[in-house]
């Protein structure tokens, strides 16, 4: 160790074993330069105490100003006090108390200290700085600030030269600018580019939604996110929630594009609404978002199932079109046909009415006999639904029935009754026909079931898919074996119900009441 100084004396009373050195005090060892105003030197101990305007440089880029510091020569070790601030080419660091391992070229402090470089201000309560490669390792109540971002976190690594920050506990990131925020406790986070990717229970928070699975990627310059496995994103205006294996989310189109057990959920009241597709698409603002799901698409509700291929719901209207070999069951009720629409009021979210468009056709399974099917069929069929459950039924050109009249109290069957007219309106109770009305003339007949015929038991088209009908949420996950194949849509029915229908034939109360004809 070599030094110098304008006085040096002895002082063995009160500094035993210690050189005084007084006014611009000057010390080199291996590569280190300090100065101070005064100094006390151990030579015995090779020890160095500096005392005001402390001023340490190591190499050409390493500068350390401080009240106080501590320099042992045989360990290479610096301690320095009071109002430290230390500089390199990429950051400067204060603190109250600094340590510097001149062996390991590391930084370390334990009451608090702050780094800022050209991008980010980061503080923490414990902090090591390894000059080498430029790393900061930074735990307990860690916060990383810039114009556009705040980091908080317990734990992360934080390179001064490229920005990168790796964090390794409970950590949240918040746009300043926006409040959209990302939580993980394990992850990557460039505060350069604004690009993050977190493996453990990752979430992100816009203002709209709130994305969260296993593991999230989000380039927030861009306007993108990925996640994989166990994703769940919650539309926080709408309550509808997706779910599936693998996203992807585009901000600035309003999109949000879901695959691997895809899932959309309606939340209504207390009760849920399962879409299962081998896609989710959900584009727009919202209020006016657009749903799209499609291939091999199944439905769950408690009170109503269905399956089709694809299906395109308008959030805004309340409009679902259900395309290519539709099926809706409602409580004891399927109904197919070319294509089903329902219409779900904006405000409840209930279902509200139904409409089948080609080929319309109904059918229930008889309460008693179990081959014994009560079928309607038509061109077109418009239902109205009232608390959920289908109360009335107007099939709409070439309609056809046929029921079985059973008893109300024996349930014993008394009739089967085989009927067609252009028009007919049915009212329904728990899912079983109370009253049927033909609105034209109709033409049928009535036969006690010993004389029924055979061939008469299901009219054309009769097709019973009870075996692909959801009867749990997670059977909307099962594929049919027997799924039909797609085929090209055809042109939908323009023709709507008229306003009002005039009774023009028979009225009938209850199908028992129907007499032999």
């Amino acid at each position: 160790m070599e030094y110098k100084a304008e006085i040096q004396e002895a002082d063995e009373e009160k500094y035993p074993g210690a050189t005084v050195l007084i006014g611009n005090v000057k010390m080199k060892h291996e590569g280190i330069d300090l100065t101070c105003q005064q100094a006390l030197y151990y030579r015995k101990l090779n020890f160095f105490k500096a005392i005001g305007n402390v001023f340490i440089k190591q190499g050409d880029t390493i500068t350390q100003t401080s009240d106080y510091a501590d320099y042992d020569a045989n360990s290479k070790q610096a301690l320095s006090w009071g109002n430290v601030v230390l500089t390199d080419p990429t950051m400067t660091l204060t603190t109250d108390t600094l340590q510097f391992d001149r062996i390991n070229q590391k930084l370390y402090y334990q009451s608090y200290g702050t780094i800022k470089d050209e991008t980010n201000t980061l503080k923490s309560k414990n902090g090591n700085y390894y000059l080498e490669n430029k790393k900061f390792t930074a735990t307990t109540r860690v916060t990383v600030v810039n114009p556009e971002h705040n980091l908080e976190s317990n734990h992360l690594d934080y390179y001064t030269n490229s920005g990168l920050t790796y964090l390794y506990g409970p950590s949240t990131i918040t746009n300043t600018q926006n409040e959209n925020k990302l939580y993980s406790e394990k992850g990557f986070y460039n505060t350069k580019t604004d690009v993050s990717h977190f493996t453990k229970n990752a979430k992100l928070f816009l203002k709209e939604r709130t994305i969260e699975g296993d593991s999230l990627y989000y380039d927030k310059k861009r306007g993108f996110a990925s996640a994989t496995n166990n994703i769940q994103v919650i539309d926080t205006v709408q309550n509808f929630i997706s779910r599936g294996n693998y996203a992807e989310l585009f901000e600035k189109k309003d999109s949000l594009y879901i695959i691997k057990k895809a899932v959309a959920i309606s939340v209504i009241e207390k009760d849920s609404m399962f879409t299962h597709g081998d896609t989710l698409l959900v584009t727009g603002k919202p209020k006016k978002r657009i749903v799209r799901i499609y291939h091999n698409v199944k439905i769950f509700k408690s009170d109503l199932q269905g399956k089709c291929d694809s299906i395109h719901t308008n959030q805004e209207t309340g409009y679902t079109k259900m395309y290519r070999k539709p099926v809706i069951w409602s409580e004891k009720n399927q109904i197919t046909g070319d294509s089903i629409y329902l219409q779900s009021n904006v405000e409840t979210e209930k279902l509200d009415s139904l409409k089948v468009f080609n080929n319309a056709f109904i059918i229930s399974k008889d309460s008693i006999a179990e081959n014994d099917f009560n079928q309607i069929k038509g061109r077109n069929m418009f239902g109205k639904f009232l608390k959920g459950k289908l109360k009335t039924l107007l099939v709409k050109g070439n309609a056809e029935s046929l029921y079985y009249n059973r008893n109300e109290e024996t349930k014993i069957l008394e009739t089967i009754t085989k009927e067609i007219s252009s028009n007919i309106e049915f009212t329904l109770e728990d899912g079983e026909i109370q009253s049927i009305k033909y609105l034209k003339e109709s033409d049928g007949k009535t036969y006690p079931p010993s004389k029924f015929p055979e061939d008469l038991k299901k009219l054309k088209d009769f097709i019973w898919r009870e075996d692909e009908q959801p009867k749990t949420k997670n059977d909307i996950f099962i594929k049919d074996e027997n799924t039909p194949k797609r085929e090209p849509l055809k042109k939908e029915s323009k023709e709507k119900p008229k306003a009002v229908l005039k009774d023009k034939k028979k009225k009938r109360k209850s199908p028992n009441a129907l007499k032999q004809q």
